[in-house]
Parts: structure tokens; C-alpha cells; sequence
């Protein structure tokens, strides 16, 4: 069901918001894109929970059916932890091959549109539809079309998000989730945002939440009421985002040529660790949920790196350079488990573990991870 949040972004209107610095910015989201790709292609599959990745032990799930969904499963979730709040889930292998061509359907309709596409993943991405080669006169509209000609050529649902910058047209596309449509108009950005929830506002994990929640902070209006210096006090280098994004301030512009310098994770525990098995199969996870985004993304690189905390909050690094790119899966997972192995003992147990792969080649469609990102907690 298309659902419309407020009226259209109009020509004239949208003329005088450019010529004033705003732009037309669309983000299009698949649904549930790995899970609606398997049961589009498996009729069993429609209508029931469903979640992409492995069963094992240490499996994890990469995507879930919004049938999932509704029993708490989601992405980054262990496998047995998955199954334990959905008995009846049921496991698809993945299949990136499949989701790769089925993305490069999408975005030749993208190029239709504009050249102007950012892509993030196999499955969103921003569009500036400002110039509007084809002359159709509205965001919305254009947006509206987008939508319909996904779901025409490949039988799958795409919600978007229409406004004059990326941070909020983000935020719509989330807003009327599945197959829905929402629109902040010019003049509506600040309202929206300071209505949400803090944990709404990209890059603000779990953990960045429940330190907001201690500090008094639980939307964006609460957000908004603090000064940079109290924000950079409390958060640092990342109060500056968050000073901009509670007034719905973003300047970024879509690019479609954007060099990514690495793929990666880190996940932070709510109780250290500091045992060899435990840390082993912590490892594991955080492979098969990086592994996940690295084909997600077509990365392709040479570097992996382990990022440990300790629970003094100091940092340590490894890194291992391969004499040829990461080729497979099991290549990466040796790179990290060697690197592990290397820094065992740990001197004191950890609160956080991160795996990266760098020094990409030819990785130019995806976005470079901003200072946003690394709050974004498992």
C-alpha cells in the first residue's frame, strides 16, 4: 500500500528551494531485498518468516522477511538467537549472484531518471533528481514512477523517500516501510526530525542511544535543545552531526562516483570478554556479518584488519596485507583468525572487536564510511 506523508514537492517550488541551495533528493530502499528475492523466486516461501544466511551455530542472519521481522529477527542476529524467538524460520542460502543481477536491474531504471544515482548497497541508494532530464516536474512523481517500474521488472517492492537532502530523505524512505512513500517538504525537515526518536537518526546504535537516554536526550527534539559545545562535550567529534542532523541540516551532495576506502564491522559487547574460545567464536560472527557486506558491496581488497578495545578503552590494530586481493570467504576468515591467534593472550578482556578490509581496487559505486557510521552498533 503506497502511503503519502504530505503533499508533492512541486516544480515551482522546488525551482525557487534550488536556486536557494536545496536540491531533490530521493532514497529508494528495497524490502527486505535478500528475503523478497527468495520468495518472489520460491513460492513455498511467500507469506512465511523467512531469513537469508546460515542455520549453523555460529551462523547469522545477513537479511529477514518482514514475516520474521514481526518476531524480533533481524540482520546481524545469531542464527540460534533467530530461531530461538521464531521456531518456524525458515533459512535460504545466499545467493549474491542472484541479488547482484536483480540490483543491476534497479539501477539501469535509476540511470533513466538521473546520472546523478549514489548507490549504498546492492539494494538503496540516493538520487538528485534536481535537473529532471525527463521533464516530469515533481520529486514525488518521479519517484512514484521509479517504484512502479521495480516493481514491473522485477516483481519486488521499493519504499523511497523524497526531501531536499540526503539525511531526511533517508529518514522518509524508513518512515511508511514496506512499499511505502514519504515526503518532507522544504520548511518541513526540522518538525519531522525532532518528532523521532534518537535511535531513528542514522549512525546512533544501540549503545549511542542508551548514553543519550542517561544524558536526557530521547528525541530529536531533546537534540535539538543542546548547544555544539554540550554536544561536543558528551559526543565529541560526532555532536557536530548530531547538532546539524537534529535541524535536518545536510549539505552532502549525491556523488556517483565515490571511492570507498574499506568494508568492515565492529560489534561492542554488553559484558567483556577476554576467554580464547569465546573470543574465537566472537570472530567468527563478526566474519560471516563483514563477509556479508563485503559481497553486498562488490568490494574487492588486500588489508585485513582486527580492531580490539580493551576494557581501559585503549585500542589495538593488526593488520595483514595478502599479496593478492581477498578472492573468497574462507581467504578472508583465515586473514582475520590469523590475526587473532597472533594477539592471543589478550593482556585484558575486551569490549569491543571490529574486522575491515582495505585497500580496495576498484570499488568506485559505493559510499566511504563517514564518522556516522562507526556509532552504528550491531
Amino acid at each position: 500500500m503506497v502511503q503519502i506523508d504530505s503533499p508533492d514537492i512541486e516544480s515551482d517550488e522546488d525551482g525557487e528551494a534550488a536556486q536557494g541551495g536545496l536540491r531533490k533528493i530521493i532514497h529508494v530502499d528495497m524490502d527486505a531485498f535478500f528475503a523478497s528475492v527468495e520468495q518472489r523466486d520460491d513460492p513455498e516461501l511467500r507469506g512465511k518468516p523467512v531469513a537469508v544466511g546460515g542455520s549453523s551455530g555460529r551462523g547469522v542472519v545477513a537479511a529477514a522477511s518482514y514475516e520474521a521481522r514481526r518476531f524480533g529477527v533481524k540482520s546481524a542476529m545469531p542464527s540460534v538467537t533467530a530461531r530461538r524467538l521464531c521456531p518456524d524460520l525458515i533459512f535460504c542460502k545466499s545467493r549474491f549472484d542472484v541479488y547482484r543481477e536483480v540490483s543491476g536491474q534497479i539501477r539501469a531504471i535509476f540511470q533513466r531518471h538521473t546520472p546523478l544515482v549514489e548507490p549504498l548497497s546492492l539494494d538503496e541508494a540516493y538520487l538528485d533528481v534536481t535537473a529532471d532530464i525527463n521533464g516530469i516536474g515533481s520529486a514525488t512523481r518521479i519517484a512514484e514512477i521509479i517504484r512502479a517500474e521495480i516493481r514491473e521488472a522485477t516483481q519486488l517492492t521499493a519504499s523511497a523517500g523524497v526531501s531536499y537532502n540526503k539525511f531526511l530523505a533517508k529518514l522518509a524512505s524508513d518512515q511508511n516501510k514496506p512499499d511505502g512513500l514519504c515526503v518532507i517538504r522544504p520548511g518541513e525537515g526540522a518538525a519531522f526530525v525532532q518528532s523521532l526518536p534518537v535511535r531513528r537518526f542514522h549512525g546512533v546504535g544501540p549503545k549511542g542511544a542508551e548514553k543519550m537516554a542517561k544524558l536526557g536526550i530521547a528525541t530529536g527534539a531533546d537534540l535539538a535543545a543542546k548547544d555544539r559545545e554540550w554536544l561536543a562535550a558528551h559526543f565529541g567529534s560526532f555532536g557536530d552531526y548530531l547538532f546539524r542532523a537534529a535541524r535536518g541540516i545536510d549539505l552532502r551532495p549525491v556523488r556517483s562516483s565515490r571511492i570507498r576506502k574499506s568494508v568492515g564491522g565492529e560489534r561492542t559487547f554488553s559484558e567483556d570478554i577476554h576467554a580464547p574460545g569465546e573470543l574465537r567464536d566472537t570472530l567468527d560472527r563478526i566474519i560471516d556479518i563483514v563477509w556479508e557486506r563485503i559481497e553486498r558491496n562488490e568490494a574487492r581488497g588486500k588489508t585485513v584488519t582486527l580492531k580490539l578495545k580493551y576494557n581501559d578503552f585503549r585500542i589495538q590494530t593488526r593488520a595483514r596485507s595478502l599479496p593478492r586481493p581477498v578472492e573468497d570467504k574462507v581467504m578472508f576468515a583465515e586473514a582475520a583468525r590469523i590475526l587473532l591467534e597472533d594477539a592471543l593472550p589478550l593482556p585484558l578482556p575486551i569490549r569491543l572487536m571490529g574486522l575491515t578490509l582495505s585497500g580496495l581496487e576498484g570499488v568506485t559505486k559505493t559510499r566511504r564510511a563517514s564518522a556516522a557510521d562507526q556509532l552504528d552498533l550491531f
